[in-house]
Protein backbone atom coordinates (compact mmCIF):
# COMPACT_ATOMS: atom_id res chain seq x y z
CA UNK A 1 0.00 0.00 0.00
CA UNK A 2 1.31 3.26 -0.94
CA UNK A 3 1.23 6.42 1.49
CA UNK A 4 2.55 8.69 -0.93
CA UNK A 5 -0.49 11.50 -0.94
CA UNK A 6 -0.82 10.98 2.89
CA UNK A 7 3.39 11.94 3.06
CA UNK A 8 2.87 14.66 0.83
CA UNK A 9 -0.02 16.57 2.73
CA UNK A 10 1.65 16.35 5.54
CA UNK A 11 5.09 17.27 4.70
CA UNK A 12 3.15 20.24 3.48
CA UNK A 13 1.03 21.44 6.85
CA UNK A 14 3.88 20.24 8.81
CA UNK A 15 5.59 22.85 6.85
CA UNK A 16 3.11 25.81 6.79
CA UNK A 17 2.61 25.13 10.51
CA UNK A 18 6.31 25.52 11.20
CA UNK A 19 6.46 29.17 9.48
CA UNK A 20 3.73 30.32 11.73
CA UNK A 21 5.27 28.89 14.96
CA UNK A 22 8.40 30.69 13.49
CA UNK A 23 6.81 34.01 13.60
CA UNK A 24 5.26 33.49 17.01
CA UNK A 25 8.93 32.01 18.58
CA UNK A 26 10.69 35.35 16.94
CA UNK A 27 8.06 37.93 19.55
CA UNK A 28 6.60 37.84 22.54
CA UNK A 29 3.97 35.22 23.53
CA UNK A 30 1.55 34.40 26.52
CA UNK A 31 1.64 31.47 28.09
CA UNK A 32 -1.34 29.20 29.55
CA UNK A 33 -1.22 26.11 31.39
CA UNK A 34 -3.79 22.94 31.15
CA UNK A 35 -5.46 20.97 33.46
CA UNK A 36 -2.15 18.85 33.72
CA UNK A 37 0.03 21.38 34.37
CA UNK A 38 1.49 21.75 30.63
CA UNK A 39 2.15 24.89 29.09
CA UNK A 40 0.03 26.07 26.09
CA UNK A 41 1.16 28.87 23.59
CA UNK A 42 -0.60 30.86 20.58
CA UNK A 43 1.72 28.47 18.55
CA UNK A 44 0.62 25.14 19.31
CA UNK A 45 -3.15 26.36 19.16
CA UNK A 46 -2.51 28.22 15.59
CA UNK A 47 -0.18 25.38 14.24
CA UNK A 48 -3.41 22.62 14.90
CA UNK A 49 -5.66 24.79 12.92
CA UNK A 50 -3.02 24.98 9.63
CA UNK A 51 -2.64 20.82 9.79
CA UNK A 52 -6.13 19.70 10.94
CA UNK A 53 -7.84 21.86 8.63
CA UNK A 54 -5.26 20.65 5.72
CA UNK A 55 -5.68 16.97 7.05
CA UNK A 56 -9.69 17.32 6.85
CA UNK A 57 -9.99 19.10 3.26
CA UNK A 58 -7.72 16.20 1.98
CA UNK A 59 -8.54 13.20 3.30
CA UNK A 60 -12.07 13.76 4.77
CA UNK A 61 -12.81 9.98 5.45
CA UNK A 62 -9.97 10.01 7.60
CA UNK A 63 -9.71 10.31 11.41
CA UNK A 64 -7.78 12.74 13.34
CA UNK A 65 -6.40 12.59 17.04
CA UNK A 66 -4.35 15.90 18.27
CA UNK A 67 -3.17 17.07 21.40
CA UNK A 68 -4.78 20.22 20.95
CA UNK A 69 -8.28 19.32 19.70
CA UNK A 70 -11.17 17.52 21.58
CA UNK A 71 -10.95 13.67 21.40
CA UNK A 72 -13.83 12.16 19.03
CA UNK A 73 -13.96 8.80 20.16
CA UNK A 74 -15.61 7.79 16.99
CA UNK A 75 -11.83 7.57 16.04
CA UNK A 76 -11.52 4.30 16.98
CA UNK A 77 -14.10 3.18 14.00
CA UNK A 78 -11.35 4.15 11.90
CA UNK A 79 -8.76 1.80 9.98
CA UNK A 80 -6.91 5.55 9.19
CA UNK A 81 -6.12 7.78 12.24
CA UNK A 82 -3.47 10.93 11.94
CA UNK A 83 -2.03 11.45 15.27
CA UNK A 84 -0.96 14.78 15.34
CA UNK A 85 1.09 17.37 17.96
CA UNK A 86 1.03 20.22 16.53
CA UNK A 87 4.24 21.78 18.86
CA UNK A 88 5.92 19.10 20.17
CA UNK A 89 8.59 20.93 23.20
CA UNK A 90 6.50 23.50 24.36
CA UNK A 91 8.70 23.79 27.09
CA UNK A 92 11.39 24.30 24.62
CA UNK A 93 9.58 26.36 22.82
CA UNK A 94 9.09 28.11 25.30
CA UNK A 95 12.91 28.20 26.53
CA UNK A 96 13.47 29.22 23.01
CA UNK A 97 16.22 26.44 22.49
CA UNK A 98 14.88 25.61 19.33
CA UNK A 99 14.51 21.92 20.48
CA UNK A 100 10.83 21.65 19.57
CA UNK A 101 9.17 19.96 16.44
CA UNK A 102 5.82 19.58 14.21
CA UNK A 103 4.76 15.54 14.55
CA UNK A 104 2.31 14.54 11.99
CA UNK A 105 1.70 10.79 11.42
CA UNK A 106 -0.48 8.49 10.28
CA UNK A 107 -1.92 5.00 11.62
CA UNK A 108 -3.23 2.12 9.48
CA UNK A 109 -5.54 -0.84 12.00
CA UNK A 110 -3.21 0.98 15.27
CA UNK A 111 0.44 0.72 13.72
CA UNK A 112 2.12 3.79 12.24
CA UNK A 113 2.26 3.58 8.99
CA UNK A 114 3.69 7.65 8.04
CA UNK A 115 5.54 9.94 10.03
CA UNK A 116 6.64 13.58 9.44
CA UNK A 117 8.42 15.13 12.13
CA UNK A 118 9.44 19.20 11.27
CA UNK A 119 12.01 21.16 12.96
CA UNK A 120 10.61 24.81 12.43
CA UNK A 121 14.22 26.39 13.80
CA UNK A 122 16.57 24.71 11.55
CA UNK A 123 13.79 23.91 8.19
CA UNK A 124 14.88 20.33 8.44
CA UNK A 125 12.41 17.55 7.67
CA UNK A 126 12.61 14.18 8.74
CA UNK A 127 10.01 11.84 7.21
CA UNK A 128 9.07 8.26 6.41
CA UNK A 129 6.52 5.80 5.01
CA UNK A 130 6.00 1.99 5.80
CA UNK A 131 8.68 0.41 3.57
CA UNK A 132 9.73 3.11 2.15
CA UNK A 133 12.81 4.40 4.29
CA UNK A 134 13.57 7.45 6.40
CA UNK A 135 14.69 10.15 4.99
CA UNK A 136 15.72 13.97 6.16
CA UNK A 137 15.57 17.05 4.17
CA UNK A 138 17.75 20.24 4.90
CA UNK A 139 16.27 23.86 5.15
CA UNK A 140 18.00 23.62 1.07
CA UNK A 141 16.28 20.52 0.32
CA UNK A 142 19.27 18.18 0.08
CA UNK A 143 17.70 14.59 0.84
CA UNK A 144 19.53 12.51 2.92
CA UNK A 145 18.38 8.66 3.63
CA UNK A 146 18.56 7.89 7.51
CA UNK A 147 19.99 4.44 9.28
CA UNK A 148 21.39 3.86 12.26
CA UNK A 149 24.61 3.14 13.67
CA UNK A 150 26.28 -0.49 13.84
CA UNK A 151 27.65 0.66 17.41
CA UNK A 152 26.96 -2.05 20.31
CA UNK A 153 30.17 -1.22 22.49
CA UNK A 154 29.07 -0.57 25.55
CA UNK A 155 31.41 1.98 26.34
CA UNK A 156 30.85 3.54 22.56
CA UNK A 157 27.05 3.93 23.39
CA UNK A 158 25.21 7.15 22.95
CA UNK A 159 22.65 7.85 25.50
CA UNK A 160 20.07 10.20 24.42
CA UNK A 161 18.32 11.96 27.35
CA UNK A 162 15.65 14.99 27.62
CA UNK A 163 16.55 18.28 28.01
CA UNK A 164 13.26 18.54 30.47
CA UNK A 165 12.06 15.50 31.61
CA UNK A 166 14.33 12.86 34.26
CA UNK A 167 13.57 9.66 36.66
CA UNK A 168 14.69 7.65 38.84
CA UNK A 169 15.17 4.96 36.79
CA UNK A 170 17.30 6.70 34.26
CA UNK A 171 19.84 7.36 36.91
CA UNK A 172 20.09 3.94 38.26
CA UNK A 173 20.58 2.56 34.53
CA UNK A 174 23.56 5.32 33.81
CA UNK A 175 24.70 4.05 37.52
CA UNK A 176 24.28 0.56 36.55
CA UNK A 177 26.06 0.41 32.77
CA UNK A 178 28.68 3.30 33.58
CA UNK A 179 27.44 5.47 30.91
CA UNK A 180 28.89 8.80 30.19
CA UNK A 181 28.10 9.84 26.99
CA UNK A 182 24.96 11.80 27.01
CA UNK A 183 23.17 13.61 24.09
CA UNK A 184 20.66 15.89 25.53
CA UNK A 185 17.61 16.76 23.42
CA UNK A 186 13.87 17.99 23.77
CA UNK A 187 10.92 16.53 21.32
CA UNK A 188 10.94 13.75 19.09
CA UNK A 189 13.95 14.97 17.73
CA UNK A 190 15.40 12.39 20.57
CA UNK A 191 14.04 9.78 18.45
CA UNK A 192 15.60 11.13 15.52
CA UNK A 193 18.60 10.98 16.82
CA UNK A 194 18.69 7.14 17.18
CA UNK A 195 17.39 7.22 13.71
CA UNK A 196 20.06 9.09 12.21
CA UNK A 197 22.87 7.14 13.74
CA UNK A 198 23.89 10.35 16.09
CA UNK A 199 23.09 8.36 19.00
CA UNK A 200 22.21 4.24 20.33
CA UNK A 201 19.57 4.46 22.71
CA UNK A 202 16.44 6.51 24.02
CA UNK A 203 14.97 4.98 26.87
CA UNK A 204 11.89 6.88 27.98
CA UNK A 205 10.00 5.49 31.38
CA UNK A 206 7.87 8.56 32.28
CA UNK A 207 4.63 8.21 30.51
CA UNK A 208 3.71 10.14 27.46
CA UNK A 209 1.17 10.07 24.59
CA UNK A 210 0.13 8.85 20.85
CA UNK A 211 1.36 12.22 19.62
CA UNK A 212 4.31 12.30 21.22
CA UNK A 213 5.59 9.05 19.21
CA UNK A 214 3.64 7.93 16.71
CA UNK A 215 5.76 10.14 13.62
CA UNK A 216 9.16 9.45 15.68
CA UNK A 217 8.36 5.77 15.46
CA UNK A 218 7.58 5.36 12.13
CA UNK A 219 10.97 7.61 11.10
CA UNK A 220 13.06 5.59 13.95
CA UNK A 221 11.82 1.95 12.62
CA UNK A 222 12.15 2.94 9.24
CA UNK A 223 15.46 3.67 9.61
CA UNK A 224 16.53 0.67 11.08
CA UNK A 225 15.60 1.22 14.98
CA UNK A 226 14.07 -0.94 17.14
CA UNK A 227 11.03 0.26 18.53
CA UNK A 228 9.11 -1.27 21.57
CA UNK A 229 7.25 -0.78 25.07
CA UNK A 230 9.17 -1.45 27.88
CA UNK A 231 7.80 -4.51 28.66
CA UNK A 232 8.86 -5.33 25.02
CA UNK A 233 5.36 -5.21 23.58
CA UNK A 234 4.93 -3.50 20.58
CA UNK A 235 3.51 0.26 20.78
CA UNK A 236 0.02 0.55 18.96
CA UNK A 237 -2.13 3.70 18.25
CA UNK A 238 -5.80 4.82 17.68
CA UNK A 239 -5.99 3.15 21.17
CA UNK A 240 -8.88 4.31 23.68
CA UNK A 241 -6.44 5.36 25.90
CA UNK A 242 -4.02 7.67 24.60
CA UNK A 243 -1.35 7.27 27.18
CA UNK A 244 1.50 5.19 26.73
CA UNK A 245 1.94 4.52 30.32
CA UNK A 246 4.31 1.63 29.86
CA UNK A 247 7.14 3.67 28.81
CA UNK A 248 9.39 2.97 25.48
CA UNK A 249 12.69 2.55 23.98
CA UNK A 250 14.06 3.32 20.75
CA UNK A 251 17.52 1.30 20.18
CA UNK A 252 19.84 0.76 17.01
CA UNK A 253 20.77 -3.01 17.52
CA UNK A 254 18.68 -5.53 19.72
CA UNK A 255 22.40 -6.08 21.37
CA UNK A 256 21.43 -2.32 23.65
CA UNK A 257 18.68 -3.92 24.95
CA UNK A 258 19.55 -2.47 28.16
Amino acid sequence: MSWNKELSVSKIAAYLAGKEINKIYERDFDIEYKNDNSPLTEADMVANKIIVEMLRREFPTYAILSEEEKDNKKRLENDYCFIVDPLDGTKEFIKRNGQFTVNIALAYKHRTVMGVIYVPVTGEMYYAAQGEGAWVSDKNGQIKKLHVSDTINIEEIRLVMSSSHTCEQMEELIKKYHFNNFVKMGSSLKGCLVAKGDAEVYYRYNPTMEWDTAAMQCIAAEAGAIVRQMDDSELLYNRENSLNDKGFYIINRMENRI
